[in-house]
């Protein structure tokens, strides 16, 4: 009676099914190719198996027969690897494993240049089963080169890495790709398809270089790479990548209307594309469509408030996912967008600036709320790129009063004012800045805090607060927070290089947006609001006084110019009122103001003179006085 003899499995078998057996473990927890932040105790765990295989399989002098085995494994630990950022241990166990098999085939490689070195190396294996593998391993390492932004690395080798696709195709190890499923002991398995991989690997390659090119200048040729890149199999979110891109190359070479098409077009392969919201606000921006440009900025803000809009739009497709690939710096910045409270402040400003006044408070009263809302909740939201907290109070300030709400901007102002004038110092110098330097270097006190800003802040609040009772007719309260604000603003001393600090003259006005030049503003817009409130109770020789004090701090003052006009011709200065009220119409501010911040511009609310009964009374004194 014979018996058949069980043979115990060969160390070749037991490495396989190892293999298997993480293959599966992995695809059953990770559901596919996608890896969630819940997933990545699972792939350490499973990067860990994969290497200590690994290190089983190279304990032994490296044989023919387990070359594939071991290339494998080497395949699967590297791409975990490579997902969790690992890239040089990935790549030194891809060049140790290489040289193995270079080894086998009789081809030891000297060169160092990782081009030539797998240039050596794919010339070895050619027409061998080990080429697949191999070309499987170089897959990863591209990977490697665009993950660290070695384009130029990949340029020179990038007819050979284009040309894998062919291979990856037709390849006799193409149904060992991962998610295989039935009967795998005789084969073993790949975590991911080195076929999506290439797809994944080639557009990426595209997006990124034509990212450089942007970045270089070569608009052309950038939108030429990208083009062809929109065509490849790809995630819809890297398409849309591709026409966000060929937009901005589209901008940068002033064909602003296909740089809109293209942004539409990204829209409309993947909704999220917020960049492309974002690009074609700017696009409107430029092309001066208001209309548009709000309406812009109003779907890109509520989109940035959705949930999904906060995760990375690229993260969790692929167990390497392309946001692991697209990290160079140029690419980063083409794909930048504000954050939703950025957004929201510029909606507000706009629609303030534009008469959509309503609209513009509502989105102050909400970013400040937000703001208030995080700040309880010790949440710390990145606002770098917004004003300072008592700015932004200021500027919903000015809106509400813009709005007929001169009590909801008294509360504001008296927020600011009690958060800053304790504060305050009894004298500031200001020191004149460097003509190379940009910006000026403010005074800093003992904890650290801006007092010029303070100083400047809590003027504006008293500035605006003389404007809310100008609006409700009180001259007498309007006067006493003009004269606040006035008293303020003397404390400040200016100090020119090479002369001692002095109270800056009233003619002396600074470059705009330099603190000489908003101290001067304010000062001009308190003493024009008080010498107009002085007007209305017939203290006019004290209202003519402070009217041309201003003119001289804010010499394109329209209220201030139109008023003071107004006083001389109340006093019987005929003449000289219709010189003044000509001088004031010929005044072109209005492209300089629009950069101002709102609580920095002149009121449109309060006593008004109309420019039309001034021209008549000019034209009843008779010849218009010669030049």
């Amino acid at each position: 009676m014979s018996h058949k003899v069980c043979q115990p499995p060969s160390l070749l078998d037991r490495w396989m099914q190892e293999n298997n057996e993480l293959v599966n473990k992995w695809q059953q927890k990770a559901g596919g190719d996608a890896v969630s932040r819940d997933q990545k105790t699972h792939l350490r765990s499973c990067s860990s198996e994969f290497h200590k295989l690994l290190q089983k399989i190279q304990g032994v002098p490296p044989l023919a027969d387990h070359t594939q085995l071991e290339l494998t494994v080497v395949y699967n630990a590297c791409v975990c690897s490579v997902a969790q950022s690992h890239f040089s241990e990935a790549e030194l166990l891809l060049i140790q494993a290489t040289e193995r098999v270079l080894q086998i085939t009789g081809d030891n490689p000297v060169a160092t240049d990782p081009p030539v070195f797998w240039k050596t190396a794919l010339k070895s294996v050619a027409n061998t089963a080990l080429n697949s593998s191999i070309q499987y391993i170089l897959c990863l390492q591209w990977a490697i080169w665009l993950a660290t932004c070695q384009l130029k690395t990949i340029q020179e080798f990038q007819d050979e890495l284009f040309s894998l696709s062919e291979s990856l195709s037709t390849g006799d190890r193409v149904d060992r790709r991962s998610g295989a499923s039935g009967k795998s002991s005789d084969i073993p398995l790949l975590v991911m398809d080195p076929r999506r991989l290439f797809e994944l690997l080639q557009i990426c390659t595209y997006i990124a270089q034509g990212a450089e090119k942007l970045s270089e200048g070569q608009s052309s040729e950038a939108l030429s790479v990208l083009q062809t890149a929109s065509s490849l199999p790809a995630p819809k979110t890297l398409v849309a990548y591709t026409h966000l891109l060929s937009g901005s190359c589209l901008t940068h070479m002033s064909c602003p209307q296909m740089a809109l098409q293209c942004y539409r077009k990204a829209l409309e392969t993947d909704s999220w594309c917020v960049c492309a919201l974002y690009q074609s606000m700017l696009i409107y921006r430029q092309l001066s469509n208001t209309q548009a440009e709000i309406q812009a900025l109003r779907l890109l803000h509520s989109t940035l408030m959705l949930p999904s809009a906060t995760e990375p739009a690229l993260a969790g497709t692929h167990l390497l996912s392309p946001s692991l690939l697209l990290c160079s710096k140029p690419l980063n910045s083409l794909l930048s967008v504000p954050s939703a409270l950025f957004v929201l402040h510029s909606l507000a400003q706009k629609c303030v600036i534009y008469g959509r006044v309503s609209e513009g408070v509502e989105c102050y009263l909400d970013l400040l709320n937000t703001l208030h809302s995080e700040d309880q909740h010790g949440m710390h939201t990145e606002v770098h790129s917004l004003p300072r907290l008592p700015e932004l109070y200021l500027e919903a300030g000015a809106a509400l009063l813009m709005a007929r709400r001169p009590t909801d901007c008294m509360a504001l102002c008296d927020e600011v004012i009690s958060t800053t004038l304790e504060l305050l110092p009894d004298k500031l110098v200001l020191e004149e800045p460097e003509e190379k330097c940009e910006a000026e270097a403010r005074p800093v006190g003992e904890e650290g805090e801006d007092r010029v800003g303070m100083l400047l802040w809590t003027g504006a609040a008293y500035l605006l607060q003389g404007h809310c009772h100008t609006n409700l007719k009180d001259w007498k309260q309007a006067v006493t927070h003009y004269t606040r604000c006035i008293n303020l603003l003397v404390k400040v001393h200016f100090k020119r290089r090479g002369f001692q600090p002095q109270i800056p003259s009233v003619d002396m006005v600074g470059k705009q947006g330099t603190d000489l030049y908003i101290l001067q503003r304010l000062k001009g817009l308190s003493l024009a609001g008080r010498g107009i409130s002085f007007s209305q109770t017939d203290q006019l020789r004290e209202a003519l006084r402070d009217l041309q004090l201003s003119l001289q701090a804010f010499p394109d003052c329209v209220g201030a110019g139109l008023w003071c006009g107004e006083v001389l011709w109340r006093l019987g200065r005929r003449r000289e009122a219709a010189a003044c009220w000509e001088k004031t119409w010929s005044f072109t501010t209005q492209s300089s103001a629009e950069n101002l911040s709102l609580y920095l511009k002149e009121p449109q609310s309060g006593p008004l003179l109309d420019s039309t009964e001034l021209r008549h009374r000019i034209q009843g004194l008779g010849p218009t006085l010669s030049a």
